[in-house]
């Protein structure tokens, strides 16, 4: 369903012009994760840059080298690759931003169809909604005429980053303490006796002994199942950072736990009545001895590419869903930084590979030397734990391993 929104002939003046760029361009670099439109805040950083840019625009050697003059935002479009078209630092989105304040409060949308054209004029760069930089006329003043938009009431606004690539990381692997896996509640026992379970099926769990696993009043209470708790290891100091749970499906509790008693021989004997559970999603078989965490709440997050305002020098820790040391493009990584380290949603980090320690017999004398750490791509960190963080790699000239160093970009 759709609703045409009618624009009549209106008369706008140069700096009214000069913020709906800048609201088109916000708009492509502050998107959020979801389709609709959201009320995303602008921290006092980003409106400092933008203010300050707002008087000089960007400087020529802050562009992308292939820049190109004009650019229509296509649909399949992310806020990422637009970033990328016109700066060298994608993360740096405001000073793309500021160019006019004054009508702009929190843009957060840009549609397929928005042509942007960039004047470089004078060493600096500036964007326009008009060709040649928006000379002015000589009236000061600038006639439109009358036109149709059609907008979708779902939202077309466009994602940071392809949704595919991380949307099932927002609910699926998770990082807890070893505690708080182990006194979950789990599957004891499957309806008729089977061993393997898909969704649909209906299964059995206990709770822990001081936690029993009840209904309460409100809604059906969904669980996420989990199992196989790998830890995730410190690649410098061994330690046990975390434990990543294998993502395995999702339940909801049908009737909570409970007990019975019955007379045998004279004596009275209390029977354990375990939980009954409906598997309602399954990624793979689910079986006894998975575990149950209560699935939480859904969260809007605005993903805006930045470099962190502190120095961070972390490491890659484990490539998710393979047993392998390398990483590729799109794939998550496990990274040793967290909350706990200021890491925040959006944080872009430098991908630079560890120099090998080789034995120089150039000259006979057999010296060991460290080559240099090189520089071979970025990751943006989308979802941080206390200690942990998953990483989406972003772009690569050579591929990561665990131990690869990260560093601001």
């Amino acid at each position: 369903m759709t609703k045409i929104l009618p624009i009549l002939p209106a008369l706008l003046r140069p700096s009214l012009r000069t913020s709906l760029v800048a609201a088109a361009v916000a708009t492509a670099l502050l998107g959020g994760f979801t389709a609709s439109a959201q009320n995303y805040p602008i921290t006092p950083q980003q409106r400092a840059t933008a203010q300050q840019t707002a008087q000089t625009g960007v400087p020529l050697a802050e562009l992308a080298p292939t820049a190109p003059d004009e650019y229509t935002v296509k649909p399949g479009d992310t806020l990422w690759a637009i970033s990328r078209i016109f700066l060298r630092s994608p993360w740096r989105w405001p000073e793309l931003w500021g160019m006019n304040l004054a009508e702009i409060q929190n843009p957060h949308r840009i549609y397929p169809g928005q042509m942007l054209f960039l004047d470089k004029t004078g060493g600096r760069a500036r964007l326009s909604t008009r060709r040649g930089g928006g000379a002015d006329r000589s009236d000061g003043i600038i006639k439109l005429s009358p036109r149709v938009r059609s907008e979708s009431l779902s939202g077309m606004a466009l994602p940071t980053l392809n949704p595919a690539l991380i949307e099932p990381f927002l609910s699926e692997p998770i990082v807890v303490d070893e505690l708080t896996l182990a006194t979950a509640p789990r599957i004891v026992a499957a309806n008729d006796g089977r061993v393997l379970l898909a969704r649909g099926d209906r299964a059995y769990a206990r709770g822990d002994i001081n936690s029993p696993l009840v209904e309460t009043a409100g809604p059906i209470k969904t669980f996420r199942l989990f199992r196989n708790a790998t830890p995730l290891k410190d690649p410098g100091t061994g330690e046990i950072l975390g434990y990543e749970a294998q993502y395995v499906g999702k339940a909801t509790l049908q009737r909570g736990e409970s007990t019975t008693r019955e007379l045998i021989e004279g004596k009275e004997v209390v029977n354990i009545v375990p939980a009954t559970i409906d598997i309602v999603g399954a990624r793979e078989e689910v079986r006894a001895g998975d575990r149950l965490l209560p699935e939480p709440p859904r969260q809007l997050v605005s993903y805006v590419p930045r470099a962190p305002a502190q120095n961070v020098e972390a490491r890659i820790v484990s490539v998710y869903g393979n047993a392998v040391q390398f990483a590729a493009q799109n794939q998550v990584v496990a990274i040793n930084k967290g909350t706990l380290d200021g890491i925040e949603n959006g944080h872009v980090l430098a991908i630079l590979k560890n120099g090998e320690t080789i034995v120089d017999k150039t000259n006979g004398a057999k010296e060991t030397m460290k080559l240099p750490n090189e520089r071979i791509g970025l990751l943006m960190v989308f979802r941080p734990f206390e200690r942990v963080s998953y990483a989406l790699v972003l772009e690569i000239n050579d591929a990561p391993r665990i131990g690869d160093l990260l560093t601001n970009p």
